[in-house]
């Protein structure tokens, strides 16, 4: 963008002012021209077949007539005890990982744990539970415990511990030191410290993030039955076997209408908690 200014420049010329120098502006085009290049090679990448792209109206369109009417029959046979499941599994799994996560979160905060090893040490536990998907944790628990709702809970678990416990240690080190240096200046224990001058101060962080992150568990412990972690996945993973699309249909209808009342509540609960 030019703007032009009123003064002369010594040959008598309008004198125009730019916004970006020639260097600037070569840097700019440079960026632009990599991240057109970066697209493309993402799209080769991706190796799309423009056959399949043609008649996907007419696949969607096909599909969705196989999944109308829904079996809504099907519910209380095959698909209410895998939900209630799915909702067991996000619910324990959450509270699994709070307990775990909470002490790793404490020590990752700096103003309570001052080593500097210690901090490290729990950043890269918490680093490393958020870098495995949920997925690979219940494939990983399957394999040791097998199949069923303990491996789904357990990856749940594993899988919230980087979250829960990042934004917990977050929430330690931006808490007030006032509160804290009058509860240490009596002579309180740590835990007396952290009971009284740290809790007060991150319980509506704390508890906004357990009822967070089990809204997210709830939507995540929907898919894990896809590798056989419990759950209603294993009744939708059934009907995709079986090309049953009406009950794929049904399964699908299931799990929007959990996560839409699993959202309701979250609301209601934080203006009623926090």
């Amino acid at each position: 963008m030019n703007a032009h200014a009123s003064t002369l420049n010594p040959a008598g010329s309008p004198r125009v002012w730019q916004r970006y120098s020639m260097g600037q502006r070569l840097l700019r085009f440079a960026l632009y021209l990599l991240v057109v290049a970066a697209i493309v090679q993402a799209i080769r990448g991706v190796e799309i077949i423009p056959e399949f792209l043609y008649d996907a109206p007419e696949q969607m369109a096909d599909l969705f007539q196989r999944m109308w009417p829904i079996d809504w029959a099907y519910y209380p046979e095959g698909v209410h005890g895998a939900l209630i499941e799915t909702l067991h599994i996000a619910t324990l799994g959450t509270i699994l990982s709070v307990v775990m996560a909470v002490p790793v979160g404490l020590l990752a905060a700096n103003n309570l744990t001052p080593s500097k090893t210690v901090n490290m040490l729990a950043r890269l536990i918490l680093v490393s539970s958020r870098s495995v998907n949920s997925l690979v944790w219940a494939l990983l628990f399957i394999a040791i415990f097998g199949p069923g709702a303990l491996a789904g809970t357990l990856a749940i678990a594993f899988r919230s511990i980087g979250f829960v416990g990042k934004l917990v240690g977050e929430a330690i080190e931006e808490a007030q030191r006032g509160p804290i240096e009058a509860v240490t200046a009596t002579g309180a224990s740590k835990a007396s410290v952290i009971w009284y001058a740290y809790w007060p101060q991150i319980r509506p962080a704390f508890w906004s993030i357990v009822l967070l992150r089990w809204d997210i568990n709830v939507r995540e412990s929907a898919v894990l039955g896809l590798v056989g972690a419990g759950g209603i996945g294993m009744a939708l993973d059934t009907a995709l076997n079986l090309f049953q699309w009406d009950r794929v249909a049904l399964v699908l209808a299931a799990i929007f209408a959990v996560v839409v009342v699993a959202e309701i509540i979250i609301t209601q609960v934080r203006k009623r908690i926090l």
